[in-house]
């Protein structure tokens, strides 16, 4: 047996055993769906004098969740008629029934048009007002089309579906998962339409090697060429290096905030997967101090480690504020000599941060080299900022004190910086070591 078949032996094996872990029992699929009716039923019964109606959404809908799944989407469908030119009154209208359905406490969460949140049987529900309409055009918010998505969804085989869960534990598992902009990663549809235009998640996998920037995916064929979605859709929606056009909406780029960092990471972390097929690729690798002390070790460089406790707000928001602290941090710590870094967070848990340097404090001083000595207004401009310099070798260089030398310190000092305050709510562990 070829290497090549040899490993296409061990990856179905792998899928066999990653499926039997992530598809829900009988008895798990049944509790569900049991809740689900009776929230629909509830809910309905105080919806019909608002000439709306509740379905269930999202990966529920389609049959693509994974067990110890624990949220659901219930889309609230208003009549497209009565409410089109009222549209942003239709989240108070919910509001109020919801007030009338549920005693569990309701929360409001805020976007492009606000949706709710209510825990019932450790089930987060995400309640969402939409407009019933037949076809995208009609669409006045994004989220209108969403139960279309799960028509066209649901023409798929069990079989795919059982592909496209292969395909959403693996991205899950690797950091891939999730379109919030502190993500820019996959969406589960946009994983959805991938398996089915390739009709397996190994086909995924294999022909993702061969993407290049600017993929374009038109699995409805609304397009005749490459040249044609690009001239067809949004500009503004085409800064992604994968183009998926939406099955539903040919306007669409349904992989617009997919990142080209998050389009090389899937590339890599497929190319290996398929030279060595292992389940541990579909394991979620959370972020363990106990981990990060033998990595240290391994690096051969200094840890540190802080938790951040989230600001209370929509869990994109807080993403993105939480996701700003990194990215300053990783700058600011340039100096140290960054050997390995990362962060993680769960909404409802602190973020982690870890970064791992190769020096554990700074000289008192530091050179800072400045412009060639040619440019004299940008050389004057350096000298009025840095009063100790001097000319050398061509350019102008300055000798520049180091406030916090030390790395503790240093850390300690840049977690209470102006530019972060907001970005969190409070400073939990730190560690150093």
């Amino acid at each position: 047996m070829s290497k090549f078949n040899q490993t296409q032996v061990e990856r179905e094996q792998v899928y066999k055993k990653v499926l039997k872990k992530i598809n829900p029992n009988s008895k798990e699929s049944s509790e569900l769906n049991k809740l689900v009716k009776n929230v629909l039923t509830k809910l309905n019964k105080n919806l019909s004098k608002f000439y709306a109606q509740a379905i269930v959404g999202g990966s529920t809908a389609k049959n693509t969740w994974l067990s110890n799944n624990k949220e659901v989407d219930i889309f609230v469908q208003f009549d497209y008629v009565k409410y089109k030119y009222k549209s942003d009154y239709i989240s108070e209208l919910l509001q109020e029934v919801l007030k009338q359905t549920f005693k569990e406490k309701i929360e409001r969460v805020h976007g492009s048009r606000d949706y709710f949140q209510v825990k019932l049987n450790k089930i987060t529900f995400e309640f969402v007002p939409i407009l019933n309409i037949k076809n995208a055009s009609q669409a006045i918010n994004i989220t209108d089309v969403s139960p279309l998505h799960a028509e066209w969804v649901n023409k798929s085989t069990e079989k795919i579906k059982d592909e496209i869960k292969l395909a959403k534990r693996f991205c899950k598992a690797n950091k891939l998962y999730g379109a919030e902009s502190y993500l820019s990663a996959f969406s589960g549809y946009v994983l959805e339409i991938l398996v089915v235009n390739y009709g397996s998640f190994d086909n995924l996998l294999q022909e993702s090697i061969k993407w290049k920037d600017k993929t374009v995916i038109d699995i409805e064929n609304y397009h005749k060429t490459k040249h044609m979605v690009m001239f067809n859709l949004n500009n503004s929606k085409l800064n992604s290096p994968l183009v998926v056009v939406d099955p539903v909406d040919k306007n669409r780029n349904a992989a617009a905030a997919f990142s080209k960092g998050k389009f090389n990471l899937f590339k890599k972390i497929a190319k290996k997967f398929l030279e060595f097929p292992d389940e541990t690729y579909f394991e979620t690798k959370e972020l363990k101090y106990s981990k990060l002390l033998k990595l240290v070790e391994e690096r051969k460089g200094y840890l540190c480690y802080f938790e951040l406790e989230a600001i209370d707000n929509k869990r994109d928001v807080a993403g993105a504020k939480l996701l700003k602290v990194y990215d300053y941090v990783n700058k600011k710590l340039n100096d140290y000599k960054i050997l390995s870094s990362d962060w993680d967070w769960k909404q409802g848990e602190n973020a982690k941060f870890y970064f791992i340097v190769k020096k554990k404090k700074l000289p008192v001083y530091q050179l800072r080299k400045g412009p060639p000595l040619e440019f004299k207004e940008h050389v004057k401009q350096f000298k009025e900022i840095n009063l100790e310099n001097y000319d050398k070798e061509g350019f102008v260089y300055a000798k520049i004190k180091v406030d916090y030398p030390k790395l503790d310190d240093f850390i300690t000092n840049i977690l209470k910086n102006n530019y972060l305050k907001d970005k969190y709510s409070q400073l939990g562990k730190v560690k150093f070591n």
